[in-house]
């Protein structure tokens, strides 16, 4: 903006608020934020160490100016100078370079104060260690971890939980199902939390720290939470609006790259373009998906779960599995009403009838409408298991609890950034 009211005053002459122009400026900052986020700015540093700062830096504002200057010369008119592109560009890479590197500082230094000492069995304290190892909602640092019992008080001058907790500095404690059981680790923590340090159940910690529900805490009482979906229906129907505009929007987008994907499949995929799967939707009543053809014409996936170097896979397929781009016909589904844009991801019944067997609680995923993408899918890397089915419903069941429009909106910028960043399987 600096950059276009010096050139406007001082150079061209003109005015910086016609209709002409403003537009094109208003992009062009959209465009220089969206390829930061999607390069991974302003966290980069802490994933990748802080030498990557500067490369990303300057692949995004690079991004952006080429995108923008494209754009102008499709139009046919120069809407924003050269020197306005160019110069915001050269300055925004140390700009981004220098924000990556102090936020991760920042993030340090917040590692540092939140101080966690969990009262948990063995392994559920050191699964919730490995969690926050991962991609924690807020930074924090297990400083110690014992089992219920050791933090009992067995005679009244004796305060285990209490000791530890000064010992470590603790600023949180982490309670498990057998803790809470326990009148004496409770009246120690009631005497922590009157002094300022702040008490939560595992289930609670899961909540609000890594963004899921450990299944191994929940008990059905705790799954009777409202459902935005069901039981709010100016969300509910929000929400299908939304669904349903970001569905013309894919149509158009999907008519602009069937002759595209066409030309590739006719070459390099030779098959059928498109690709039809029944999945499990709402209330677990079955659709079909669609979706680009990615596997040999002859194969199928019943029964098997699909791993990323798949032999099924054709070499166009992988590529369009890489970009996202095979997901692009589900705006079919999305107008249809058979999926929203944000919620889990539906599965092939007999995947669901054999999860539902072994997995407690899993049906539930069904009491909403199935997503393009989810919270578990920008949480969780793509995987094909029991286990990672597991795992993911532990972040759909958080996507249950706090489903809004502001979440949704979270969980389609960081899935746009997981594609800019060409996280496909």
């Amino acid at each position: 903006m600096t950059f276009a009211k010096l050139h406007a005053t001082r150079v061209g002459h003109y005015d910086i608020t016609d209709s002409g122009r403003l537009p094109w400026l208003v992009a062009y900052v959209v465009a220089l934020l969206l390829a930061a986020y999607g390069a991974g700015l302003p966290d980069l540093a802490g994933r990748r160490g802080s030498r990557s700062a500067l490369p990303a830096s300057f692949a995004a504002t690079a991004g952006a100016a080429a995108a923008i200057s494209i754009l102008q010369v499709v139009d046919g008119a120069a809407h924003l100078p050269r020197f306005v592109v160019f110069a915001s560009a050269a300055v925004l890479v140390p700009v981004y370079a220098t924000t990556a590197l102090l936020a991760n500082s920042g993030r340090h230094r917040s590692e540092e104060r939140e101080r966690v000492l969990v009262v948990a069995a063995e392994d559920e304290a050191e699964t919730l260690i490995d969690e926050l190892g991962r991609t924690p909602e807020r930074a924090a640092l297990v400083v110690g971890a014992f089992d219920a019992m050791a933090a009992r008080r067995d005679y009244p001058a004796a305060q285990p939980l209490i000791n530890q907790v000064r010992r470590t500095r603790a600023t949180v404690v982490v309670l498990d199902l057998d803790a809470q059981a326990e009148p004496e680790v409770i009246a120690q923590a009631a005497e922590l939390h009157a002094a300022g340090i702040r008490v939560r159940t595992l289930e609670g910690f899961y909540d609000e720290w890594l963004g899921k529900l450990p299944l191994g805490e929940l008990e059905r009482l705790s799954l009777m939470f409202d459902i935005q979906e069901v039981h709010n229906a100016v969300y509910g129907r929000l929400k299908r609006l939304v669904d349903f505009a970001a569905g013309i929007a894919a149509v158009i987008v999907l008519g602009l790259l069937i002759p595209v994907v066409a030309v590739l499949n006719r070459f390099g995929n030779n098959g059928p373009l498109f690709f039809t799967q029944p999945r499990t939707g709402k209330q677990g009543e079955a659709f079909q998906i669609w979706k680009f053809r990615t596997m040999v014409p002859s194969s199928s996936a019943a029964g098997t779960w699909t791993d990323t170097d798949d032999p099924r896979i054709t070499p166009v397929g992988k590529w369009l599995r890489r970009t996202h781009i095979d997901e692009i016909p589900q705006a079919i589904n999305l107008l249809r009403g058979d999926l929203s844009l944000v919620g889990p991801r539906p599965e092939q019944p007999h995947y669901v009838e054999d999860l539902c067997e072994k997995i407690p609680f899993y049906a539930l995923r069904h009491t909403v409408r199935p997503g393009l993408t989810g919270w578990a899918q920008v949480k969780y890397p793509y995987g094909g298991s029991d286990f990672d089915a597991m795992e993911k419903l532990q972040f759909e069941f958080f996507y249950l609890r706090h489903q809004n429009l502001w979440l949704d909106a979270r969980i389609v910028v960081r899935t746009i950034r997981g594609v800019l960043g060409r996280s496909g399987r």
